[in-house]
Formats: C-alpha cells, sequence, structure tokens
C-alpha cells in the first residue's frame, strides 16, 4: 500500500486539498484525468473567506494580481434599475479580504501547482483516472484508467475531487440527491465595456425580471452575461448567434452591437450526496454537491470542503485525533450545505424571478445596519463557515 494520500481530481479542490495537506507535512498523489491542467473558464467567483483561506495556503496574493476585486455587488430590475447596492467593507471586522474576487478558477489552479511543485511530499500523475473504488478496513483499493493500460493500486485514504460526474462516488453507489432544473443557463462572455453605458453599474450586476432575467459579471478583460434559456427554447436555438444577440441587444436600449467571444450552454442542478464519507474514502467540491451558479458559492463550498477535510485528515493522520474525528466532516459540510448553500442558491433564483417581493426584502435589509451586516455575512459564505465550525 502505498503511504499517501490520493487525490482523485486535479481541479481547486483537489489541488487546494492537495496544499494543505502538504503544508502540514502529509504527503499526497493527486491523480488527473486530464492530460493538463483544465484551462476552462468555469467558476469566477472567490468569496471573502475562501479569500482567507486562500491566503492561509500562500496563494492568495498571486490570485489577486491576476484578478479583478470586486468591493460592491448589485442588485437591480428592469422596471426601477437600481434596487441595492452592498458594500463588502461593512464586514470588515469578519475578514482579512472584504471584497470577491473575479478571477477564473484555472488560475488558481496553476498557483497551486507552481506551489506544490518540487516538493516530495507531493506528485501529480496526468491522463489518469480513477474508474473503482473499493474500501476496506485499512485501506482503499482503486482501479486507475491510464488510456493503454489499467492498474490497480492501493492507498490509506482517498478524497474524490473529480466533479460532478464523479466516478469515486458512482463506483462506491453513493446517490446524488436532488433535481435539475427544466431551464438552462447561457454565459455569453463579450469584451465590451459596460460601465460606458450602464450608469453606477458594479462588477457583479444582478438584474430581476420574471421574464428573463440576468447577471453582468466582470472579469479581467472581459464581462460575462448569464440568461436564463427557457425550457421550451431548444439548445440548438439557444446556442445560435441570432439568439445570443438578442439577447444581449436587451440589455441596454440602443445598444446592440457586441463583440461576442464565447458562449456557453448548461444544465443546472441541485444535488448533495447522501453521505459524504464512506470508510476511507471522502467526497468534495462538486463530487459532493452541485447547484446554480447565483451567488458563487459552487467553488467556494468546494474549497470549504477540502479545507475542513484536510485539517482533520492531518490530525488523524498525525495521531492526535481518533479517526472517528473524520464523521464530523459528513456532519458539518454536508448539513451545511443542505442547509445553506443549497437553500441561498434556490432563493437567489427566486428573487430574481420575482422583482416586486425581492424589492421590499431588500429594502427591510437595508433598514438596518444590523441586517446588513448579516445579510452580507450570509452572501459571502462567512456565516456558513462559522456555522460548520459551531457543531464541533
Amino acid at each position: 500500500m502505498e503511504d499517501r494520500i490520493l487525490i482523485a481530481g486535479a481541479g481547486p479542490v483537489g489541488l487546494a486539498a492537495a496544499t494543505n495537506l502538504v503544508r502540514h507535512g502529509v504527503p499526497v498523489t493527486v491523480l488527473e484525468a486530464g492530460n493538463d491542467l483544465s484551462t476552462e473558464s468555469r467558476a469566477s467567483t472567490f468569496h471573502p473567506v475562501t479569500l482567507d483561506m486562500l491566503d492561509d495556503l500562500g496563494v492568495v496574493r498571486s490570485l489577486i494580481d491576476q484578478g479583478l476585486i470586486a468591493s460592491k455587488f448589485q442588485f437591480r430590475s428592469r422596471a426601477d434599475g437600481v434596487l441595492a447596492t452592498f458594500d463588502f467593507a461593512t464586514i470588515a471586522d469578519a475578514t482579512r479580504h472584504p471584497y470577491r474576487l473575479q478571477c477564473e478558477q484555472s488560475k488558481l489552479t496553476r498557483l497551486l501547482l507552481d506551489r506544490l511543485g518540487g516538493n516530495p511530499d507531493f506528485r501529480i500523475e496526468f491522463g489518469s483516472s480513477v474508474e473503482g473504488v473499493t474500501t476496506a478496513d485499512d485501506r482503499v483499493e482503486v482501479t486507475i484508467d491510464r488510456g493503454d493500460k489499467t492498474e490497480r493500486r492501493d492507498f490509506p485514504w482517498l478524497i474524490g475531487a473529480d466533479g460532478a460526474r464523479s466516478n469515486v462516488r458512482r463506483s462506491l453507489g453513493i446517490n446524488f440527491e436532488g433535481f435539475t432544473w427544466p431551464e438552462r443557463y447561457l454565459v455569453v462572455s463579450t469584451p465590451f465595456d459596460f460601465t460606458q453605458v450602464i450608469p453606477d453599474i458594479v462588477s457583479v450586476s444582478y438584474v430581476a425580471d420574471p421574464d428573463r432575467w440576468f447577471f453582468l459579471l466582470q472579469i479581467p478583460g472581459m464581462w460575462r452575461v448569464m440568461f436564463r434559456v427557457a425550457a421550451e427554447e431548444s439548445d440548438e436555438l439557444a446556442l445560435s448567434d441570432a439568439f445570443a444577440r438578442k439577447l444581449m441587444s436587451g440589455i441596454v436600449s440602443g445598444v446592440d452591437r457586441y463583440d461576442i467571444v464565447h458562449t456557453t450552454l448548461y444544465r443546472v442542478h441541485q444535488r448533495v450526496a447522501g453521505i459524504y464519507r464512506k470508510g476511507r474514502a471522502f467526497f468534495a467540491g462538486d463530487a459532493a454537491h452541485v447547484n446554480n451558479p447565483l451567488g458563487g458559492m459552487g467553488m467556494n463550498g468546494g474549497i470549504h470542503d477540502a479545507m475542513n477535510l484536510t485539517e482533520r485528515l492531518v490530525e488523524v493522520t498525525g495521531g492526535r485525533k481518533p479517526d472517528a474525528e473524520l464523521d464530523r466532516y459528513d456532519l458539518q459540510r454536508r448539513l451545511i450545505t443542505k442547509a445553506f448553500v443549497q437553500t441561498q442558491s434556490i432563493q437567489n433564483k427566486k428573487n430574481l424571478e420575482n422583482p416586486v417581493d425581492f424589492k421590499e426584502r431588500l429594502r427591510a435589509i437595508l433598514a438596518s445596519p444590523e441586517k446588513t451586516h448579516d445579510y452580507l455575512l450570509g452572501v459571502s459564505m462567512i456565516k456558513s463557515v462559522r456555522q460548520a465550525a459551531e457543531m464541533g
């Protein structure tokens, strides 16, 4: 048996887990199905509490240098314009990084891999997919597909961070409980500068509308615009250039010429694994939970999983705490995901679909400094991390 913790997946969750283990002197092997780190943009929001964690891993300054600091976020409606603007400075008493950072997740994975490079406690094997897993009392037996051959290897522990279609989760027969939304989301990327045509816009702006809500998210050199695509609108229609341009032309009256760099259409799920631990195998990130992207909680929640789990593994592998300590990972993170992340992300979607009701809720929040502070602790995910810690 190899004397290393195995991590399946070299995304932000897997590499954050690896970095935290290695900095505590725990050897790891990461298996990545791709031949290199992914270059897909995908998630691009880092919340304050996540930045605090990445600061502990020694990569946050370099990440900030490559990203865009969003000190405020905003809610609008097509009918009323600006409904509310929130400033993260309000929660500067609760975080070292009172802002969101807009930066592609692919930037983070490269920073983490660079930090791990050359450390004898770290190994990464590309073109290697964990296809099968069997748990035993003292080890995890894995089958690895390398394209031209199949290997069988044993490890003392396994962290499945191999995405929403996790082979680790599937091979262990763990249910992925929840549902899929009937509508899809279309993300349009453009270098167009919305600050020139939308007064008072900030880099994270959600626009509520009962028929076609959307949100605008700025990253370095680009804006991403995400639209709801109704169930009756076909994939073929949604992916057409004409459809994207029609949606974009509805953002600002009189502006209909956009340089569209890329479009992505995807289905949206709200699912949570039935358990986060089975014997010596664990699930983290998208392998454990998926949710709609409104609020940017998916990748962030996965990094929170990684830090929670690896801190416990450090104690258990070091002989300072019993194996039962690892059950608390499942207790904390799965319950918090269901009670907070799933609930909040679903509510975020409902808010954009019901601007009249949402407008009244925002007024109530803004009317009280205490409510505003508490609201920001929630949307920044600080509250969810604190609630998990309070479980012990």
